[in-house]
């Protein structure tokens, strides 16, 4: 299935034109990580770990808006997805308690630090930082591609700032919280988020 044939069966075929704005949100010629490529890996990794969730087909709604507003000038990304989720998915057949909780889980995606009962949130974050338990080639793609994003920051600063996301998501007590990318994911993405850090302090 393309995007927008995954969309139409999540959403229903009478949300199509929701579907294709996100698919040309996804589509921004700056985006070199955070684009279609990424919103698949998230979507097909929620589908895999879709029965530790509450509720599957929120958690994919909110795979789909949880990088809809990429700005890499901008600090507030996630909180303007949420925002843009709730306003799209307003006119849907959606209960007010399902657009809300597709909100709060993409606004989630900013800490990657669900609660212990949060299911949702932990096949949510789980999902979007598979990338990081990718192979070292794959692992090191990633990182160039956020380089990328960034390439209006100066070296130094880009190096620092990055410096401080990896040590942060290194000081975390787990990276991964269902017991499926945990074992799959955790040890690779710690040894690959180490080597970045050792490049970038070289």
């Amino acid at each position: 299935m393309d995007l927008l044939d995954r969309w139409t069966a999540l959403a229903g075929p009478e949300a199509r034109v929701l579907g294709e704005r996100l698919v040309a949100r996804y589509s921004e010629e700056h985006r070199r990580y955070h684009d279609r490529e990424h919103l698949v890996a998230v979507l097909d990794m929620v589908d895999e770990l879709a029965r530790f969730a509450a509720d599957p087909d929120l958690v994919r709604l909110a795979a789909w808006f949880h990088d809809a507003v990429y700005d890499p000038a901008r600090a507030d990304n996630e909180k303007r997805s949420a925002r843009l989720a709730r306003c799209m998915l307003a006119d849907t057949d959606l209960t007010p308690d399902a657009v809300e909780e597709v909100a709060r889980l993409v606004e989630l995606t900013e800490s990657h630090a669900p609660d212990e009962d949060d299911r949702n949130g932990r096949v949510l974050c789980d999902a979007d930082l598979a990338v990081l338990g990718s192979d070292p080639e794959r692992y090191a793609a990633y990182a160039a591609a956020v380089r990328e994003e960034y390439s209006f920051v100066p070296d130094e600063v880009f190096k620092a700032g990055r410096a401080r996301i990896l040590r942060s998501l290194l000081d975390l007590p787990v990276l991964f919280h269902t017991p499926t990318a945990r074992a799959r994911f955790e040890e690779r993405a710690r040894k690959n988020i180490s080597t970045e850090l050792t490049l970038l302090e070289g």
